[in-house]
């Protein structure tokens, strides 16, 4: 049987319930398995009924589809571009700069010009991108923060979480970096998973430091990637270490390089996979250099 006639007859199994064979119609509406998305039911009675013959099929299906969101090449890392200039940002944090009152995160080269800008008309100090005031103390910084965190800015959550936990409160840097997990931040994610691994202000749990590695890894953080690698590695699973280090050093990451050269000398990675990293690697690092 061609691949074709094996969708469509998967097609055609969609439309009737995977326990009873009650077929959809006006009046009969079938809910997907919410794991799997490979068979539909008819009713909650149904599903349960049907779980016995179900479970290995959807245990190795739910598993593929998670590879392939988790395998998926992000576009960028997850810094993201410049708001002034749109480069692409670097991953060495140092190079960049979050700005306390709008929460958006400079390149070192805007913030050069905007410094240079301001020393050559005597102008009073402003913020690169919404020019507001600069803000004098610290006290005023974290008040401006405060205000972001209270509009729902997740970029705005994780500085102040990150606050809390240089201050040892981890129970409240948890709940921040929480928050700021649920509005979609990939830092917080990371940030998480370290909380997790160490166990400030939770408990140690191996399996919540991997959800939020993947988390951060699939939104394009590449030390997240890097850190499942390894974990990938002292597990045995060399295939799917590899996997994650050739994500990472295309978006950039230099340690990730570091470990496909090993691999490649040992033949763990085959010639042009490396190459096409290493390509990409340099396009990447190129790509965040002003012109």
């Amino acid at each position: 049987m061609s691949t074709k006639n094996l969708e469509e007859e998967a097609d055609d199994m969609m439309m009737y319930c995977a326990s009873c064979g009650t077929a959809e119609v006006d009046d009969i509406k079938l809910k997907t398995c919410t794991a799997c998305k490979s068979a539909r039911y008819c009713s909650v009675k149904c599903q349960k009924e049907h779980r016995p013959q179900h479970k290995r099929a959807c245990k190795k299906r739910a598993a593929e589809l998670h590879d392939e969101i988790l395998f998926k090449q992000p576009e960028s890392s997850y810094e993201g571009d410049c708001p002034i200039c749109c480069l692409p940002m670097s991953l060495d944090k140092t190079k960049s700069t979050m700005m306390a009152c709008c929460s958006k995160v400079i390149c070192d080269g805007c913030y050069h010009s905007n410094v240079v800008r301001i020393t050559r008309g005597s102008l009073e100090p402003t913020c690169p991108f919404c020019r507001h005031p600069d803000l004098k103390s610290e006290e005023e910084e974290i008040n401006k923060v405060m205000k972001r965190v209270k509009a729902n800015d997740p970029v705005a959550m994780v500085q102040i979480g990150l606050r809390r936990n240089e201050a040892g409160d981890y129970d409240d840097a948890f709940r921040y970096l929480s928050k700021a997990a649920e509005l979609g931040d990939v830092g917080a994610h990371y940030q998480l998973a370290i909380f997790y691994r160490k166990g400030h202000g939770v408990e140690k749990d191996v399996k919540k430091v991997v959800y939020h590695w993947e988390q951060a890894a699939i939104g394009g953080h590449p030390i997240a990637r890097y850190n499942i690698g390894i974990e990938e590695e002292e597990n045995g699973r060399m295939d799917r270490a590899v996997k994650h280090w050739i994500i990472a050093a295309k978006l950039g990451h230099d340690y990730s390089l570091d470990n496909l050269k090993v691999c490649f000398r040992g033949g763990l990675v085959t010639k042009e996979d490396f190459a096409a990293a290493l390509r990409a690697h340099q396009a990447a690092v190129d790509a965040t250099k002003s012109p």
